[in-house]
């Protein structure tokens, strides 16, 4: 049995922290974005998902996810409870760290990755359906996405699709999510009649910053050691985050005549986003490009949704479903075992077989999450409803779901 590294061990125990940080800093993030009268509901959905898929990643998803392989597509739950899960490292994963540590760790992911999809019905969905579609998503989306392309015997996994921290496993998987969310709920009221103006920007701008701290945690510890992989991992989130920044405010400057702090904000996230899949193995000048392309072409997809015609709240579709698809697609164009051994070369180190790797998980991952997040949606509308009544709509989230003010003006 391997033994465990104290280094790699309080380096993943300060990651996961820094991740459970990004998902009410994703309220934050939202709350500024939505009318006042929604922003304590905006915020409760981000919140509450601490809640409910940490009890549903102990019982059922670490061992849905983790587990030993069943056929390739899940794992069985021979670790449910956490079942002989403890302090000694697994033979399989992070075999440096107490097995338990690596499970806390992937559970905020788990965590966070349905909190990403709330932007895309922000304002308009009830919160009991809400938690009953996060928990169904779970189970039925993100474990076996998680499992194809993380865990042992994934088959994902063994066709050598790559995805360092979750371009694919979180952002593509919320992103078409949010699409289906999008479409199936239907828009805001007033949509393309009334201007939904963010309510509080400086919020919206806290909530990016904090994203991009716990980000460096999300993305380093990817690499599950404290270790020159992480460090890789580091520089290029802040990168491709800074790039993507300076790439949307410059289009934004060009296109509207003048930037804007949200569009700023808007361009972080999207370059954090991006290179999530690659971070681990590409070299800087590749994350500077991803971050770049990521700025540019989200800016365009997030311009385009109103005329595409569908009411995308918080540009979840736009930001975190295309990034994840440019991300893994651009490792398969930059990636190289110089920057990690344990990674692959791509197109341009001489293996075009690789992108078509790339491309083989794109597809797969974005069509399984859009088709059954779609049915998910569709068999919960019609049985329990998923959309605020008019009134309540009127009212605001705070006020309709939660009998709360978030200002006593």
């Amino acid at each position: 049995m391997p033994s465990i590294s104290a280094g790699d061990t309080a380096f993943i125990l300060v990651s996961a922290a820094l991740v459970l940080l990004m998902t009410p800093a994703l309220g934050l993030f939202y709350a500024g974005m939505v009318r006042n009268k929604n922003v304590l509901g905006t915020i409760m959905q981000s919140l509450i998902m601490i809640s409910v898929i940490s009890l549903e990643w102990i019982y059922l998803g670490y061992s849905m996810s983790f587990g030993p392989d069943v056929s390739g597509i899940i794992g069985d739950l021979s670790w449910f409870g956490l079942k002989g899960v403890g302090v000694a490292p697994s033979e399989t994963y992070a075999t440096t760290i107490p097995q338990i540590v690596f499970m806390i760790y992937q559970c905020m992911f788990a965590v966070i990755t349905p909190a990403l999809i709330t932007g895309a019905f922000a304002e308009r969905m009830r919160f009991g359906p809400f938690l009953i579609f996060s928990l169904l998503w779970a189970l039925i989306v993100y474990n076996p996405v998680c499992h194809w392309v993380w865990g042992s015997g994934g088959w994902l996994s063994e066709r050598g699709v790559l995805d360092f921290a979750g371009g694919l496993v979180v952002h593509l998987t919320s992103g078409a999510a949010a699409l289906a969310a999008a479409i199936v709920v239907g828009p805001r009221r007033g949509f393309r009649k009334e201007n939904f103006m963010p309510h509080n920007l400086p919020m919206t701008l806290l909530g990016a910053g904090l994203l991009w701290f716990g980000w460096f945690g999300f993305n380093g510890g990817s690499a599950l050691a404290a270790n020159g992989i992480a460090g890789t991992a580091f520089v290029s989130t802040h990168l491709a985050g800074m790039s993507g920044m300076a790439m949307w405010t410059l289009v934004e400057w060009m296109h509207r005549g003048k930037p804007t702090t949200l569009g700023a904000a808007s361009g972080a996230i999207a370059g954090l986003a991006t290179v999530t899949p690659a971070a681990g193995f590409v070299g800087p000048n590749s994350a500077v490009i991803i971050g770049l392309l990521a700025g540019i072409c989200c800016y365009l997809a997030v311009t385009a949704k109103t005329s595409l015609g569908y009411d995308d709240s918080l540009d979840v579709v736009g930001i975190h479903g295309l990034g994840g698809i440019i991300g893994t697609f651009c490792l398969g164009i930059f990636a190289s075992k110089a920057v990690n051994p344990s990674g692959a070369d791509g197109l341009l180190a001489g293996n075009p077989a690789f992108l078509g790797t790339q491309v083989l998980g794109i597809v797969v991952v974005g069509i399984y999450a859009f088709v059954a997040s779609w049915i998910l949606l569709k068999i919960m509308n019609a049985v329990v409803g998923l959309k605020m009544s008019e009134e309540a709509e009127m009212a605001g989230l705070d006020v309709s779901e939660h009998s709360e003010t978030a200002y006593n003006l």
